[in-house]
């Protein structure tokens, strides 16, 4: 007999081998038929697994995290079952889980979402047939031979560790897969094709390309609806159209995955950096620069060389290989060694807001999200090691201060030391304690994430949640044990001797072009007034009142606000229709009323109009607004 386990520590008896279903039913017939999957002794299992001696299990239904994943899962081979059956020429390759959903690679002739239907009936009618996924276990030999048609999964095989390769089968189809699956395909009551685009083989340009086919799976159709209307909510929000829409940036063939910026969205870019360099000035900051290229010594020094290469601009100058910097870093440590430095300097608070450029795959590149040139908003701080708990929560209380002036909520996450680090044990809890320790201080909850920090030292991570929900991981604070001891940093101590400093490296926005596109969709294009490209927009309703137009926006323009009249020959509905597309929060109209009182009539994008705003007032009003960095301009008019 062995005994199983359950999570209240009851314990039941079965003759081995036992199935877990079994297990399952012994509680009761509906409760297995609610199974997903289990766990046993920490590893998630098909519910149909044998157990052959003594375990703790934990049965998996669709209330738990882990199901959708399984779902998912099966959700894809689903599909490629569905694919198969509709184009047996196809070649299945791989199909995992991603976030939100899955997908599935295939050499075939290309396909077009307008295929969705015939494989989405066909993907039901699987489902229909409610198949039972059942694992098989082969050997080596087994599996070459069952896949001696197959190029893709044979070269699959090759890479696998010796010893029992695992299938999956449900009908007709077969898979090379790991599992964990759902028991039979009738669990997958709610899915959806999403799209379908191009993708190498193994991310590699010289390899064939395939049909990635994306999708997503819930247990309920309820979530479904709602997963299917955030993602119409987020199309809308999309910041490449907004961006296009609003002249703030573009992309051209002659600088692939490089953005330019147009005018209104270089207001948008400096508007934001005034606010970041005003923040770090008052944090204690000094803002530094250092050059793009470098010479390939200091690559090597730094370790990039190395471990980085493949995404690194090359060229040679002075008949010296050099590198376009990928990482501000290395040049902070040369900055850091300039001069003699005493403990009576510490901490050095050192920020730049560098350009650097990554040679990303084109397959990957993704608006401003992914591009190969982009601006860091590094920073390096020197310190002692008693100075890391108080730097950390400095970084904190300055992170939580910036993200709240865009109404940005965030979660934080702790990594530790991975597998294959440097650093001595001692350091390692040094800098861990101090991560710890700053974190508690700050007094929010935090995730910890095991065996997940750089090889140089533990981190924690900033996940940003904007307007609808999504989360974005932009700002990190990262302990480092490496470079310090690469360039031989060093301060003079009370005792006179030499002393290696701790170093931080964070970012608050991260990538500056990625933070600005997160920006564009959890605004949806209509910027809190300080931020906004334009600020405000002056309509003469005839020819003769465009002077006095001209003068309100000198006195706008005078007050550092951004601004500019339209006297073009168009009608009045539609200059204020085209100000409200292009997102610009103050629509002012003026005619002979409000030239004679000194008024303006003000409009503003929720389309509600104030009358008779006096324009001294109204400025003050305006600019007051802005100095605050409000998110709405609910008082704005209420006292004119």
């Amino acid at each position: 007999m062995i005994n199983i386990t359950f999570p209240d520590k009851t314990q039941r008896q079965f003759e081995p081998p036992v199935d877990g279903y079994t297990v399952a039913a012994s509680i009761s017939e509906g409760f297995a038929r609610n199974c997903v999957a289990m766990e046993a002794n920490g590893r998630l299992m098909d519910i149909y697994s044998q157990l052959q001696e003594d375990a703790g299990i934990r049965f998996i239904t669709p209330k738990d995290p882990e199901s959708l994943d399984i779902l998912r899962h099966t959700a894809a081979h689903i599909m490629a079952q569905a694919v198969l059956r509709l184009y047996p020429d196809a070649q299945p390759t791989i199909g995992p889980v991603v976030e939100d959903g899955f997908y599935y690679d295939f050499d075939m002739e290309p396909i077009s979402e307008e295929d969705f239907p015939k494989i989405e009936a066909e993907m039901k009618q699987i489902i229909k047939e409610k198949l039972p996924v059942r694992r098989q276990e082969v050997t080596r030999d087994q599996a070459i031979e069952h896949y001696r048609h197959e190029p893709y999964k044979r070269e699959l095989i090759g890479e696998l560790a010796d010893g029992t390769i695992s299938f999956y089968v449900q009908g007709e189809f077969t898979d090379l897969c790991r599992g964990p699956h759902l028991p039979h395909t009738g669990f997958v009551r709610a899915f959806k094709l999403l799209r379908v685009s191009g993708a190498y083989w193994r991310g590699d340009s010289d390899r064939p390309q395939l049909q990635r086919i994306y999708g997503t799976a819930f247990f309920d159709k309820k979530d479904l609806k709602q997963y299917l209307t955030f993602l119409e909510e987020a199309r809308k929000r999309d910041h490449r159209k907004i961006g296009a829409a609003l002249d703030l940036f573009s992309f051209q063939e002659e600088a692939p995955g490089m953005p330019f910026f147009q005018a209104n969205g270089m207001e948008l870019w400096n508007a934001l950096l005034d606010y970041w360099r005003r923040e770090h000035r008052a944090a204690g900051y000094v803002e530094t620069k250092t050059p793009i290229i470098l010479h390939r010594s200091l690559w090597e020094q730094s370790g990039h060389w190395e471990n980085y290469r493949e995404n690194m601009y090359t060229l040679v100058v002075d008949e010296t290989e050099s590198a376009i910097k990928p990482m501000n870093c290395p040049g902070g440590m040369l900055l850091f060694k300039q001069k003699r430095h005493s403990y009576r300097d510490l901490p050095i608070r050192s920020a730049e807001i560098g350009l650097v450029h990554r040679h990303e795959l084109s397959g990957v590149l993704s608006g401003l999200f992914r591009v190969r040139a982009f601006h860091q908003d590094d920073a390096h701080i020197f310190m002692t090691p008693e100075m890391i708990e108080p730097e950390i929560l400095g970084i904190l209380q300055l992170v939580r201060r910036m993200y709240a002036t865009f109404g940005l909520g965030f979660h934080l996450e702790l990594s530790t030391r991975p597998e294959k680090s440097i650093g001595t044990d001692a350091q390692w809890e040094q800098a861990t304690g101090g991560l710890t320790a700053a974190l508690d201080a700050y007094g929010a909850d935090y995730k910890i994430n095991e065996g997940d920090g750089a090889f140089y030292g533990p981190k924690i991570d900033i996940h940003i949640k904007d307007a609808i929900g999504r989360t974005w991981q932009c700002g990190t604070i990262q302990l480092d044990m490496s470079l310090p001891e690469r360039f031989d940093l060093a301060y003079v101590g009370r005792d006179n001797e030499k002393h290696r400093p701790v170093m931080i490296h964070r970012v608050v926005f991260g990538s500056i072009e990625r933070f600005l596109g997160i920006l564009i969709e959890h605004f949806a294009g209509k910027f809190p007034l300080w931020l906004a490209p334009v600020q405000a927009v002056i309509l003469p309703i005839n020819d003769t009142l465009a002077p006095f137009a001209k003068e309100i926006c000198q006195r706008l323009f005078e007050a550092g606000l951004r601004a500019y009249v339209d006297d073009r020959t168009e009608s009045l509905n539609k200059k204020v229709r085209e100000a409200q597309l292009a997102k610009i929060p103050l629509i002012l109209t003026v005619g002979d009323k409000e030239k004679s009182a000194g008024t303006l009539a003000v409009r503003t994008l929720d389309g509600a109009v104030h009358h008779g705003a006096p324009v001294d007032g109204f400025i003050s009003a305006v600019c007051d607004n802005v100095a605050q960095r409000r998110l709405d301009m609910e008082d704005l008019l209420s006292g004119l």
